[in-house]
């Protein structure tokens, strides 16, 4: 692993910048930066080494450390949780302005809805699957979903905010909203601090002094939720993923709604990603003289001329009348194979004909 760089370095700043300065030049890396903002692979490494070098930069305490003795005055004393925690207010405070969240944004962003900081995670709404099943028909034309997905919504009564109705949430006097508090112990001529979160209300920084009395202070009861979505032609049998769909809990990130989408056999045709294929029947007489003939399609019908002297398999193929291709343009192919019938039994007078077109062959 590559060692740290120097913090006043990423920042961009210098020592003797006061935090105003400091806090300036983040916003303006943030917003450079932030994943939801900017799409190239680097920028949530870019992200996360800033946003680091903010956290220890933006308190005093830790800064001093820092300017004394480097990564190695915060190393053993700070866990990355405490440093990020400890910096929880002044993230809120940046990142309430321009619509990226505060510091629930921040954690999310840098180590994903379910890691966390130094092994600590917080509770995820549980995925909800749903299954459908679609035709090739469907899949040829897409098709609007309507679906009842029973799980965890918002109480009625308190709107979701698990206060009862008309009182609200109070800052924690433990904490004073912090959602942790820090331990200071004294080991020998070294003094050693870590952050946790706060008991009282359980790392919130808020908490209800009167629950709501329909949902139990929770802000979620059972129910179900009605979700409608478009299914895009040309899409597989697969699990597909509808993000913040899934279940529900308090103060914590939504799970997803997996949708499993099943494509019924056809009775006529079969597929291969986006290319068709069907068996049309000829006979004898038709593969040996020609005959225009007229085959299925996921559309309409299609003439297709079979030519004299048609061995038993040929294919044919039909450009452009498969199915679209799933995220892009175009279609796949229809591929008409021609399956010589041979009949099993035969008249008297059908022998005959057989018999004198043979002798004539030989």
């Amino acid at each position: 692993m590559s060692a740290k760089r120097d913090y006043y370095e990423v920042l961009g700043v210098s020592k003797s910048d006061s935090i105003d300065a400091i806090k300036s030049q983040y916003r303006k890396l943030a917003l450079k930066f932030h994943p939801d903002r900017n799409k190239s692979p680097d920028a949530p490494e870019h992200f996360k080494e800033i946003s680091e070098a903010y956290a220890v930069l933006s308190e005093p305490e830790k800064r001093k450390l820092y300017d004394q003795y480097g990564h190695a005055g915060l190393e053993g004393r700070y866990s990355t949780e405490d440093i990020f925690q400890g910096a929880r207010g002044n993230f809120d405070d940046i990142f309430s302005n321009f619509g990226a969240g505060g510091f629930d944004s921040i954690f999310d962003s840098l180590f994903g809805r379910t890691g966390g900081f130094g092994g600590f995670s917080r509770q995820r709404g549980n995925d909800l699957l749903y299954e459908a099943s679609l035709t090739l028909e469907d899949v040829f034309s897409g098709k609007r979903l309507d679906i009842d997905v029973k799980k965890n919504v918002d109480c009625k009564d308190c709107k979701g905010s698990g206060c009862a109705p008309g009182t609200t949430t109070e800052t924690c006097s433990a904490c004073r909203g912090q959602g942790q508090v820090r331990i200071t112990r004294n080991m020998g001529f070294s003094t050693f601090m870590t952050v946790q979160p706060c008991t009282k209300c359980h790392g919130q920084g808020r908490f209800i002094p009167k629950p709501c009395s329909a949902c139990r202070g929770t802000g979620k009861t059972k129910g179900t939720k009605h979700l409608s979505f478009d299914v895009p032609p040309g899409i597989d049998s697969g699990d597909y993923v509808i993000s913040g769909e899934g279940d529900s809990v308090p103060n914590g990130p939504n799970g997803d709604l997996i949708v499993r989408i099943r494509v019924q056999p056809h009775h006529l045709f079969k597929r291969d990603g986006a290319d068709v294929f069907y068996d049309a029947k000829i006979s004898i007489a038709d593969a040996c003289l020609g005959r225009t003939i007229e085959v299925p399609t996921l559309e309409k019908s299609e003439k297709v001329k079979v030519e004299e002297g048609t061995q038993p398999n040929a294919i044919i193929k039909l450009k452009g009348k498969g199915l679209p291709h799933s995220g892009s343009r175009g279609r796949g192919d229809q591929y008409v194979r021609l399956v010589v019938d041979i009949p099993t039994k035969l008249s008297k007078q059908q022998k005959e004909l057989l018999e004198k077109l043979r002798d004539t062959m030989e």
